[in-house]
């Protein structure tokens, strides 16, 4: 028996005003009847993560620092407002599924543990529930990973579900599933076995777990706290550092009518990074919050609103102020 079908909050017009706004290829957008494969997700995959960005300023640039997970919010931060805003996993994620959803796909989202990073390098225990991912089936039956939320180091691609299937992500980096415990888990049985994210940046080296999930699909309310706990505890690693993650494509040599992520690029509190498969080198380094108002502008095509920028007055994470600062 199928499952029942889960509406999705979007109209027809919404989602396909978000398929121009991401610029996915034509074949692709409803009424091509292209079937819901691996070619068709993997170029939505494509386009969301370049277009919209991994990013936590509304905790930052904000009176209010409240991230809202409805989907009109979301919708209209994403696309209407059109100042090249995007948001942290969550927000990213949920309206990808949303989206999904939209567009025929079975799809639903299990919570993920991460393992915070030591010098860039995920390292000790698990945390608790602070991401999440969507899982796809899609008509073929084949279940997908989908991560379009994680950051620089998430996926690129849709990742199969099978344990140990590796595949290319950016430059020399490779990343794999496997299904298996985790340290922390005390009951080990078949059924307790969750779905890890390994990643290695070269095949002479040792594979290295980021996160962990089971194949359980959390609710929106699920979300909601997990939301609270990510955006306002004061130990949340969101509240301590401003990022922005944009990844890059071009056209794919291999096949011409669509086109592939080459490249990332990021900031981190006044740091602006590039890596296009290799090295990743320092682009800028913002001293002054002019400075960094405008390379948001400028790297990432991300405008804010003269109340954004004068909210950051006095918070933690502010940059120095100039007297090209309007708020200065």
């Amino acid at each position: 028996m199928s499952p029942p079908a889960v509406l999705s909050p979007y109209s027809k017009e919404q989602v396909n005003r978000f398929l121009s706004f991401i610029d996915l290829p034509a074949k692709y957008h409803p009424g091509n009847d292209h079937p819901r494969d691996l070619a068709f997700l993997s170029s939505l995959h494509t386009h969301m993560i370049s277009t919209i960005p991994y990013e936590n300023l509304s905790l930052h640039y904000s009176n209010e620092r409240n991230i809202s997970l409805e989907p009109e919010d979301l919708y209209r931060k994403f696309i209407i407002d059109g100042r090249g805003k995007g948001g942290y996993c969550m927000e990213d994620s949920l309206f990808y599924m949303h989206m999904l959803r939209a567009l025929g796909f079975q799809t639903y989202t299990p919570g993920v543990r991460i393992r915070r990073r030591t010098n860039g390098v995920p390292q000790g225990g698990y945390t608790g529930w602070v991401h999440l991912v969507n899982i796809v089936t899609l008509d073929d039956g084949t279940r997908w990973m989908v991560d379009i939320g994680f950051g620089g180091d998430g996926a690129t691609k849709p990742m199969p579900m099978i344990t140990g299937h590796v595949l290319p992500n950016i430059g020399t980096q490779e990343i794999r599933l496997i299904h298996d415990h985790i340290d922390e888990q005390s009951v080990r049985t078949d059924e307790s076995r969750l779905w890890i994210y390994q990643y290695r940046n070269g095949l002479e080296l040792e594979w290295n777990s980021f996160y962990a999930f089971p194949d359980i699909e959390f609710l929106h309310n699920d979300f909601r706290v997990v939301n609270w706990f990510t955006s306002a505890n004061p130990i949340s690693p969101q509240l301590a550092d401003v990022l922005v993650v944009k990844f890059l494509r071009r056209k794919n040599t291999d096949a011409p009518s669509d086109e592939e992520i080459y490249g990332k690029r990021m900031l981190v509190n006044g740091t602006i990074k590039e890596n296009l498969g290799g090295k990743t080198k320092v682009l800028f380094e913002c001293k002054t919050e002019a400075e960094r108002i405008q390379a948001l502008h400028e790297y990432f095509g991300i405008t804010l609103t003269d109340e954004q920028r004068t909210s950051i007055r006095g918070w933690k994470t502010a940059l120095a102020l100039s007297e090209n600062d309007s708020f200065a």
